[in-house]
């Protein structure tokens, strides 16, 4: 989108650094340096997005001020206006000094400690004086009234009487409104109608006068007498000093309270009033219906909670702003017949009601929010003309892609954008704009806190691209992207990702040093038992992420992924095919699969190794990334149950050598019995090969003379007749030694009721995490030395 505010913020810095203002350059020179800016962020946002691997049409990229949805944002304008939702009126506004008009939501408000000010207020029969608190005491010049419970006994009876001015002796009334807090202070409100939203509505409720007391600047006026012609803020201390020298300051306290700033510039935001074109809040109401009934679903889900909160307290929405970047209204007045009127297509040359060439286009801009909410439709084609048409949109589009089945967006443009899109594509098209709504968390550093440049904490993407890659970065985020979580960056996760990606090749290398090309899959030829395993595990993965993703549990289906092709694929599978040569071929088709369930996450490495595999070259061949995406089929759970008994036999066999201080080397015997039915001819070579044993039985009873190992399904047993168990005994005993000086220390320190008082509780913890492992360690060389019979 064009950021109205941002980016002209942008180019009056630089011409102020240029010695010069947008006033002095004048409006069509400014929009000109506006487009070169635009022009180099633009470009420097798509080349972010390309280095991360973003694939969308990159033909059909759509700018919000481009003249097709120049055309769409003047067509919708005009249908709202017609139809009564736009309207132009004296409002209360945000209003930055700066920046001009701000919607609600471009308001920050921020903690700060300031002052209260307290400030007599004279009655004007002399009778007495009413004190006032105020954060703004400037604002006091706009007073038309001073306010007073009705039910307020102490003051009630002081309601008709009025007040002076300190300083500009202007008499005010004093009045009854039960908007009064009678519990805070004094129990009197100053009353200044046109710079309190509060007051606002009093001041309507009791037609007082509004008291313009400063220009758009900021600049005060008439109405401050001596301190005319001064910024708002910068005079509060003057007009302090000369209210307390004339004996109208009660007293001055800190006070903690709250206050807004501009999105943009940080400029204090001032409640003003204006006039201002506004979206009715009725026209939200169809919208925010819809996404109740569950024609919208929020994910994760609790985003329809503040969806609602912000909506039930909706006021109107103001669309102008003053500024020259950004779509220019597209109203006309007359001024010879006073006529308003709003059109589309090209800009009027005379009034359509007398005919008049004096006319002229009101000189405001949208706010940004408002052709971006067109986004969903505009940009495939509603209202654009013929602008583009069979080049960024063709006719069959809106039938083709509206409503759109999600939107990604982050949760802090729910209200700017997100209700916006929402609230237009039902007025404007009868349908909501897409039916589900994923909010994605921030991303942090590694410690939760949210980056910025001050705390020198900012992790650049295109850094950690250049040092991790692409694909390393896209599936850390992945991993770490819970519902509802921010996510916590560090290197470390990087490093993981990168790790997965050298796995992924090394797979691909020995695959290659087998056969250099493999076949597609097709599940009916996968033949060999091993390749059947794989095949199942490879299903499952398949149904696990795909039913992920279909509820955007993107950290789970990255996971899923992990864990099949690293934990089962790379571990296992290639490990086991070192006893199955002839499953290999099948093992590489599976992989290749594999490689398409991968790529959304890690588009880069999966295509250079699917090409790999199979024997082709990109430029030549179509793209993994257009190829079907693997669909959930029937898992083979019989020949899973027996592999996973073959690994469970492997990793036993192997603790079962190191008791005897084997663990690495070839063995001549070993005996397994298995608890559950086995396959063992299937199983036999397998354990064999990967456990490093000569000759492998299978027994129905326990052997005599033997170390063991069992494990849940299955006990293995190494006999120990052949084997000089004195060596191994004196070692274990020796450890045993150790660990029951060990245990004594830590029991003597833990049973000192001197040290366990007077020890931080930190220690207390870790010598107890210590006393544990070691009593853990200690059954463990315990029942080794009984085995072992000593």
């Amino acid at each position: 989108d064009h950021a109205g505010i941002a980016t002209q913020n942008v180019v009056e810095k630089q011409l102020l650094a240029e010695g010069t203002t947008k006033e002095e350059l004048g409006r069509e020179a400014f929009l000109e340096r506006a487009w070169q800016q635009k022009d180099s962020s633009g470009t420097a946002i798509t080349k972010q997005l390309r280095k991360l691997g973003v694939t969308p049409a990159w033909s059909r990229e759509r700018f919000t001020m481009d003249e097709g949805l120049a055309n769409a944002v003047k067509k919708s304008f005009k249908q709202m206006y017609d139809k009564g939702h736009i309207v132009r009126g004296n409002y209360m506004i945000n209003w930055c000094t700066h920046d001009g008009a701000l919607s609600d939501i471009e308001v920050e408000h921020e903690d700060h400690m300031g002052k209260m000010y307290h400030i007599r207020y004279p009655l004007t029969d002399g009778s007495g004086v009413v004190v006032v608190a105020t954060t703004r005491p400037e604002t006091y010049f706009g007073d038309t009234a001073v306010m007073v419970h009705p039910d307020d006994s102490r003051h009630n009876h002081l309601i008709g009487k009025s007040v002076t001015l300190p300083l500009v002796g202007r008499e005010v009334k004093i009045i009854a409104d039960e908007h009064v807090d009678m519990e805070f202070g004094t129990g009197f409100v100053k009353v200044t109608p046109a710079h309190d939203p509060n007051d606002y509505e009093v001041g309507k409720r009791h037609d007082l006068d509004f008291i313009t007391i400063f220009d758009e600047k900021g600049i005060l006026n008439e109405y401050c007498g001596e301190f005319e012609g001064q910024d708002r803020l910068e005079a509060r201390e003057a007009i302090m000093a000369k209210l307390d020298s004339e004996g109208f300051v009660e007293k001055i306290e800190d006070h903690a309270h709250q206050v807004g700033h501009c999105y943009r510039c940080k400029n204090i935001v001032e409640p003003y009033i204006s006039q201002q074109w506004f979206v009715k809040k009725e026209f939200a109401a169809a919208s925010i219906e819809k996404v109740n009934n569950g024609e919208a679903e929020f994910f994760p889900s609790h985003w329809i909670n503040s969806y609602n909160a912000w909506m039930g307290e909706l006021r109107d929405w103001c669309i102008s702003r003053q500024l020259w970047w950004g779509h220019q209204i597209p109203v006309m007045y007359c001024h010879d017949c006073g006529e308003e009127f709003a059109f589309d297509g090209d800009i009027p040359t005379a009034c359509c009601k007398c005919g008049s060439q004096r006319i002229h286009q009101d000189a405001d801009v949208l706010d940004t929010w408002f052709s971006s909410g067109l986004w969903p439709f505009s940009t495939l084609g509603w209202g654009n003309g013929d602008t583009f048409k069979d080049e960024k949109w063709t006719e069959e589009d809106l039938k083709n892609f509206y409503p759109n089945n999600l939107l990604i967006t982050g949760f802090d443009i729910l209200f700017f954008w997100v209700a916006r899109m929402l609230m237009m594509g039902e007025n404007i098209t009868g349908e909501l704009p897409f039916k589900d709504i994923y909010l994605h968390a921030l991303v942090k550093d590694e410690k939760g806190e949210k980056m910025s440049k001050s705390k020198g904490n900012v992790i650049d993407p295109l850094v950690m691209i250049e040092k991790y890659s692409t694909d390393a970065l896209r599936f850390t985020l992945a991993v770490l992207a819970v519902q509802g979580r921010d996510i916590k960056l560090n290197e470390e996760k990087l490093e993981q990702s990168r790790n997965f990606t050298n796995k992924l090749f090394n797979a691909t290398n020995y695959l290659q040093l087998n056969q250099e090309v493999f076949e597609d899959l097709n599940q009916a030829n996968i033949k060999t038992p091993l390749g059947r395993y794989m095949l199942s595990r490879f299903n499952l993965a398949v149904k696990e992420s795909r039913e992920f993703m279909d509820v955007y549990r993107f950290n789970d289906a990255a996971t899923t992924l992990y864990r099949f092709l690293w934990g089962e694929f790379c571990d296992w599978g290639i490990e086991l095919s070192k006893a199955s040569k002839e499953s290999v071929a099948e093992l590489g088709s599976i992989f290749k699969e594999s490689l398409k369930l991968l790529h959304p996450f890690m588009p880069f490495i999966t295509e250079n190794l699917y090409q790999r595999l199979s024997g082709t070259e990109l430029n030549d061949t179509e793209s993994i990334m257009v190829m079907t995406y693997p669909k959930i089929t029937e898992i083979d759970e019989e020949i899973a149950t027996q592999f996973n008994l073959a690994i469970e036999a492997i990793v036993s066999v192997r603790r079962c050598k190191t008791l005897i201080e084997k663990g690495n080397q070839k063995i001549e015997k070993a005996s397994i019995r298995f608890s559950k039915e086995a396959d063992t001819a299937l199983l036999k070579p397998f354990i064999e090969r990967l456990g490093k044993v000569e000759e492998l039985t299978f027994v129905t009873e326990k052997l005599d003379n033997c170390v063991t190992d069992v494990s849940n399904s299955l006990e293995t047993m190494i006999s120990t007749e052949d084997i000089d168990m004195s060596a191994i005994i004196s070692k274990l005993s020796k450890q045993k030694e150790k660990l029951e000086k060990e245990i004594m220390k830590l029991n003597g320190m833990l049973n000192n009721e001197k040290f366990v008082a007077n020890a931080p509780e930190q220690v207390i913890v870790e010598n107890k995490k210590a006393l544990e492992d070691a009593q853990g360690k200690m059954s463990k060389i315990e029942a080794e030395l009984e085995g072992f019979g000593a």
